[in-house]
C-alpha cells in the first residue's frame, strides 16, 4: 500500500509541476520574449501577466514539492 501511494503522490507532484512549466513558457516567456521584439515595445499589461504567469508558475511548483514531503518511508 505504501509504494502505491507515494508513486501517487510522485505522479501528481511530476503532473503540478509539469503544470508550472508550461505555465512559465507560455505565459512567462513568450509575451516577454514577443515584447522585446516588437517594434512597439513592451506594454504595462504584458509585463503583468508575465508576472502574474511567473508568480502563478512558481506557487505550482512549491505545490509540487510539498506534495513529495507527504511520501510515507
Amino acid at each position: 500500500m505504501t509504494t502505491v501511494y507515494n508513486e501517487q503522490k510522485k505522479l501528481t507532484a511530476t503532473w503540478l509541476n509539469g503544470l508550472s512549466v508550461a505555465s512559465y513558457a507560455v505565459g512567462g516567456l513568450a509575451p516577454l520574449a514577443s515584447s522585446i521584439y516588437n517594434a512597439s515595445g513592451p506594454s504595462v499589461l504584458i509585463a503583468l501577466g508575465t508576472v502574474i504567469c511567473i508568480m502563478f508558475a512558481t506557487a505550482l511548483h512549491l505545490h509540487a514539492r510539498r506534495t513529495l514531503k507527504g511520501l510515507k518511508p
